[in-house]
């Protein structure tokens, strides 16, 4: 193996991306810090039970684990910075009102979620912890639809769900843990024989219900259609009308809106409303998010909490990128005018290079397409 290699689905940004990303990275969190979201760094790594807590198995199998050579003790490398912004708030902050963070970092993934996709995401996003109200869940969609216009994504196609529908619809059938496992991975993959075939045993209601869920896609006219279809319970009842009220005040910020009532991405992890954003150009998912009360009790504090992330590599990677910005070219001359000049120049925002002595001169490599002469009234900035 050449020692040059990186590991599959692992790869180096560059200068011209590098600085796209971090570009709009500062532009998103300034945008954050505006509405209210304090910022938190929190560590790559960190003991597993706390990183694993109440994220269900799926992100057992996404991490990375280690051990720790000082204390024994098994480890983790973060694969979502979410459950460390719970326990931030939880455990840390530890404070009574509502609280909004925010966070911009990469993690590492032991698989990828797909082909193509990187296992080192940089994942940006916010969190809203305290607040239980479907008000917060806007708030959070309504950023995240802002932040993907920042980010370059236009058209947006958001999926709403509601994890609520499908387990009431369980609870009622008294079903085993083994047998909700089974229809839970084939509602994700939309299997309608095989959900059929799982449900034989239900009673009617429950197995009309969960067969007729996976069809149960598209525009406003989908509620109605839940409505029709789905047995009158409270809690299903209470899931469509948290959708049909959240679609009214987020609708005007996307292209297109659409309700996914079969959509249980992170069931073991989300509690309530769940959100996706699509846009043309990207195979997956741009942006994810949802409702995750239960994330905190394992913190000490059940808390209230929503919130979304992207990541930003995935979602940079799809648009051009632009070159860098072409520099000027001073010559290494010791002389406190030029310094100046330099310096000025700098802070006005052009970038600078000195010509180090004992080099050819490449236009190509050190990109600049003026350079600083000396004149008869002191430095001046000269095109070439």
């Amino acid at each position: 193996m050449h020692n040059w290699l990186l590991p599959e689905y692992i790869e180096d940004m560059l200068p011209a991306q590098a600085l796209r990303f971090e570009r709009v990275r500062r532009q998103l969190l300034d945008w954050f810090y505006g509405c209210g979201y304090q910022l938190v760094v929190p560590p790559l790594l960190e003991y597993l039970p706390s990183l694993l807590s109440g994220t269900g198995r799926d992100m057992d199998l996404k991490t990375f684990k280690v051990v720790d050579q000082l204390s024994g003790h098994l480890m983790g490398l973060r694969a979502d910075i979410t459950p460390q912004a719970a326990r931030i708030d939880s455990h840390l902050l530890n404070r009574q009102g509502v609280v909004r963070l925010c966070y911009a970092g990469s993690v590492l993934h032991a698989m990828p979620d797909g082909q193509m996709q990187t296992r080192e995401p940089l994942q940006i996003g916010a969190e809203l912890f305290g607040h239980g109200g479907i008000e917060s869940d806007v708030e959070i969609q309504l950023l995240m639809i802002k932040s993907l216009q920042l980010a370059g994504v236009g058209s947006v196609q958001l999926d709403l769900g509601h994890v609520a529908i499908f387990h009431s619809l369980v609870e009622h059938a008294s079903v085993s843990p083994e047998l909700e496992l089974e229809l839970f991975q084939a509602m994700q993959g939309k299997d309608i024989p095989g959900l059929a075939e799982l449900t034989a045993s239900l009673d009617e209601v429950s197995r009309e219900a969960l067969r007729v869920l996976p069809q149960l896609y598209g525009g406003v006219e989908t509620l109605a259609a839940a409505q029709r279809h789905l047995p009158d319970y409270p809690e299903i009842g209470k899931a469509l009308d948290d959708l049909r009220t959240i679609g009214s005040q987020v609708q005007d910020g996307v292209h297109q809106l659409c309700f996914d009532l079969a959509e249980l991405r992170g069931y073991h992890y989300h509690s309530g409303v769940v959100f996706a954003a699509y846009a043309s150009g990207w195979a997956n998912a741009v942006a994810l998010g949802g409702r995750y009360d239960k994330v905190g009790k394992t913190f000490g504090r059940s808390r209230p909490a929503t919130g979304f992330s992207m990541d930003l590599r995935a979602v940079l990677g799809a648009q051009s990128t632009p070159p860098l910005p072409k520099a000027i070219l001073a010559p290494y001359v010791q002389d406190p005018e030029l310094q100046d000049k330099i310096t000025l120049l700098r802070v006005q925002g052009e970038v600078v290079v000195v010509d180090l002595p004992g080099h050819e001169i490449s236009r190509e490599e050190l990109n600049y397409d003026r350079v600083l002469v000396q004149g008869e009234v002191g430095w001046a900035v000269v095109k070439v």
